[in-house]
Formats: structure tokens, C-alpha cells, sequence
């Protein structure tokens, strides 16, 4: 049976943090016409996690995963990114951030593309750990496509080459806004195996966003449920199936449970 933390106890073992976030609140628009996307959320998230955010459209996932980026600032509360303000991790390239689309330049070849975060925001020094741009095309299994452009590439592949270029700068955080949302079931089946593949050899932090129930219970360690606007934690599921899954687990009733118990929690919130 799924174990599920509630609202009040949102913090993990004691372990190394690499994000965390304290009575925050998201505020848009003044005065009369403010709407609070966001609304007193706590959460720690562990150094190495994979940790999923799910929720309602509108329930301020992506916001809660912006405000983490430093794209968003917090109306009330802070977040704190390996111990500093985002602010100091986004400048020394500590996190990436994987989109919805995967925005490629579609003149520039796969590489170029790969390479593109050392060429703007500070090139390549800002990365300090930077790996090789044919070591992240082999972590997503693309080097013999190094000289392709984006047209030449499927939906899927065109992602993967988002996830090289985020990883190329060897981020310690990865942020995931529905990365695989726009693709079919059997691509993004494909690269659920490859992203838990790519976690597990990096031991980058992820914090993912999807509307999937299934993709959240699969890929992740913990699921965090949104409630509904302002929104605030409704629950926290830890997910135990497992260090090695495969596609069979989809269908294996441990998974479903967990499946279940998530759409309980969004529909109580």
C-alpha cells in the first residue's frame, strides 16, 4: 500500500538538500485583481531525488518549478537552491531546465545545438564541470546524429536533444516542465526508460512535471499532489517499486496502486 506523508510533514530524512522551499506563496496582478497561484508551500527535496510534481492544469506546478529557476520571484516565503538563493545556482549553471517544447535552433545541427549554453549566458566557464557535447548526445542516444538538423529528427528525438543540452553544462539540478506531454504513448514510454536511465548514471537531481499519473508512479521516488488554486500540498506519496523498471511495471498492480492512490489525493484536494 502506498505510504503517503500529509500536508503537515512535508520534509524527508535528514539528508544533503538541494532545494528547499519555505511558506511559499505566488501572487499575480495587483490589487483587486490578484490571483495567488501558490499559497504557503513547504518542501525539502534531497540531493539526488527524483521527485515528480502532479496536479490540476492551472494548480501552479509550473510555477512552483519557475520560482525554483528563478524566473518567478516569490511573493511571500523563499526558495533556497543548494543553500543559496536560485539566483547564485542559475549563475554558476547548477540547474538546467528541459521545456514542454524543446525550442532547438533549426538551422544549427544537433551538436550546435547541444553546445549552444556555452556560446550565450556567460559560455562555456559558467560551467564549471561542463562534459563533453558527444558525451551528453551519448547519454540520450543520438552521437550518430551529431550532423542532423532538427527537421530531419521525430518528436521524440528533437526532446532528447533538449535533454543533452540541459545536461551538457553537468547540472546538479535538472528541471522537467512536461517534457513529454506533446508525444505519443509509445515515444514517451521510451523516454520514461531513458530519463530513469540518464538520472541513475548522472545522479542529477530531478524535479519533473506531468499531468501523467502512470509517468509520475513510474519514473519517480516521490510524487508531490498539488491542490487545486491557490494551491498547496494536498499530499506527498513515497514510491517504492524499485531501482531497475521496465515497461512491464506499467501494468503491474503495485504501480497501479500507487496510480490510484495519487488520483485520490487530487480529487480530496
Amino acid at each position: 500500500m502506498p505510504r503517503t506523508a500529509t500536508p503537515q510533514s512535508l520534509s524527508p530524512s535528514p539528508a544533503k538538500l538541494a532545494i528547499e522551499i519555505s511558506d511559499l506563496s505566488v501572487s499575480f496582478g495587483e490589487k483587486e485583481k490578484t490571483v495567488r497561484a501558490i499559497d504557503r508551500i513547504s518542501l525539502d527535496i534531497r540531493e539526488g531525488e527524483f521527485l515528480t510534481l502532479i496536479g490540476h492544469s492551472g494548480c501552479g506546478k509550473s510555477t512552483l518549478l519557475r520560482a525554483i529557476a528563478d524566473i518567478i520571484q516569490p511573493s511571500e516565503g523563499r526558495v533556497r537552491v543548494l543553500g543559496d538563493h536560485p539566483s547564485v545556482a542559475r549563475k554558476a549553471r547548477d540547474f538546467s531546465m528541459v521545456f514542454q517544447q524543446p525550442a532547438l535552433m533549426p538551422w544549427a545541427t544537433v551538436l550546435e545545438n547541444v553546445t549552444l549554453p556555452f556560446r550565450v549566458g556567460g559560455g562555456r566557464n559558467a560551467g564549471r564541470h561542463a562534459m563533453e557535447p558527444m558525451e551528453a548526445l551519448r547519454l540520450v542516444e543520438l552521437e550518430a546524429f551529431r550532423d542532423a538538423r532538427p527537421a530531419e529528427l521525430s518528436g521524440g528525438m528533437r526532446q532528447r536533444v533538449s535533454i543533452a543540452r540541459a545536461l551538457v553544462t553537468r547540472p546538479r539540478i535538472l528541471l522537467m516542465d512536461e517534457p513529454f506531454s506533446a508525444l505519443d504513448e509509445l515515444v514517451r514510454d521510451m523516454l520514461n526508460i531513458e530519463l530513469r536511465k540518464i538520472w541513475k548514471q548522472s545522479g542529477v537531481t530531478i524535479v519533473f512535471v506531468t499531468h501523467s499519473l502512470q509517468e509520475a508512479a513510474f519514473l519517480s521516488e516521490r510524487v508531490v499532489a498539488m491542490g487545486r488554486r491557490p494551491s498547496r500540498i494536498a499530499g506527498i506519496v513515497d514510491i517504492d517499486l524499485g531501482a531497475e523498471r521496465d515497461l512491464k511495471l506499467k501494468d503491474e498492480p503495485a504501480l497501479v496502486g500507487y496510480v490510484a492512490r495519487l488520483r485520490a489525493l487530487l480529487d480530496e484536494g
